[in-house]
């Protein structure tokens, strides 16, 4: 497959007919599982958090950044301990325990499945994504993917000059979750910012080219166990849908399309989120969730050995 098709197909083909094969082949439902499920995991979180100053039903206490959930079990953002630390704010026991709890679930699962599959800012970005190869809007600002981890480092920087989480202040899901709470005033501004500038501006460049938070996670969980991996990866029929839909399309081709050369079938890119849409939209079901000591890949079915052809 040429490298430019892969990694350029969210600006060659239509909306229109991603998933049609997937869903003629395996039903509507097996074609958006893990979309639906994703949006029942971030609307679900979302709803827990807001049961509590919106109806009185305190199940989880607190915000993305520090909860109590059941008044039994804390969570802490690790980005955010790790800006109170440098700032010079001495942390809690709980809020310790907290970090260890979310940091040691990432590490397993995968930092960047927080992007996909509980950040709340994460349906505004994939509608600009939609939204945008819906109305054919190509080209754009072109931004280096390392550019969220010097932002990163930023919100580090900042914390230690400033002695204070300053980062959080603006942060877009920070204010998001602030303005549910309390009235959503700027919140929409951030939130529109984001939409903007993914929609006109540059193709997944919150998520996938600024947002120090995912650059965070992406280094927490670059040795997860989950991992997507492409099994039957001898199936596949270049339909490009998987990279159409595939937020990170660069962690897609090698384990898909270099099994000539060595290539191991697993994702094992820390910028991969999990997200599942590759296993959603391919007919020939090549995608699977396993994890990364399973390097094997499945025979293609009814495939003649080379020697006998």
């Amino acid at each position: 497959m040429n490298a430019n098709l892969s990694t350029n197909s969210s600006t060659s083909l239509s909306t229109n007919r991603i998933a049609h094969a997937a869903i003629a082949a395996k039903g509507r439902w097996s074609a958006h599982k893990w979309l639906i499920l994703r949006r029942v995991s971030q609307f679900g979180i979302l709803a827990l958090f807001l049961a509590g100053p919106w109806f009185g039903l305190w199940i989880v206490k607190g915000n993305l950044n520090y909860s109590y959930t059941l008044d039994l079990l804390p969570l802490t953002d690790p980005h955010v301990l790790l800006q109170s630390l440098l700032a010079g704010h001495s942390p809690e026991k709980n809020a310790l325990l907290g970090a260890a709890i979310v940091a040691a679930f990432y590490f397993l699962v995968g930092g960047r499945v927080f992007c996909a599959w509980v950040c709340p800012l994460n349906p505004v970005t994939d509608l600009a994504a939609w939204l945008r190869t819906r109305l054919g809007i190509k080209g754009g600002t072109h931004v280096s993917r390392h550019a969220r981890l010097w932002i990163l480092g930023l919100t580090l920087v900042l914390a230690l000059a400033t002695g204070s989480i300053a980062w959080e202040l603006v942060n877009p899901v920070s204010m998001l979750h602030r303005g549910l709470f309390f009235g959503i005033g700027l919140a929409w501004t951030a939130v529109l910012a984001v939409f903007l500038f993914d929609l006109a501006v540059m193709n997944r460049g919150w998520c996938g080219h600024l947002c120090p938070v995912g650059a965070f996670y992406s280094l927490l969980g670059q040795r997860s166990v989950l991992r997507v991996t492409a099994t039957r990866r001898a199936a596949c029929d270049d339909c490009n849908d998987c990279f159409v839909v595939c937020p990170e399309p660069l962690v897609i081709r090698s384990p898909l399309k270099d099994g000539d050369r060595g290539v191991g079938p697993v994702i094992l890119s820390s910028q991969c989120t999990n997200c599942g849409r590759c296993i959603d939209v391919c007919a020939k079901d090549v995608f699977a969730f396993g994890t990364r000591f399973n390097q094997s890949v499945s025979p293609l079915i009814g495939a003649q050995p080379a020697a006998s052809k």
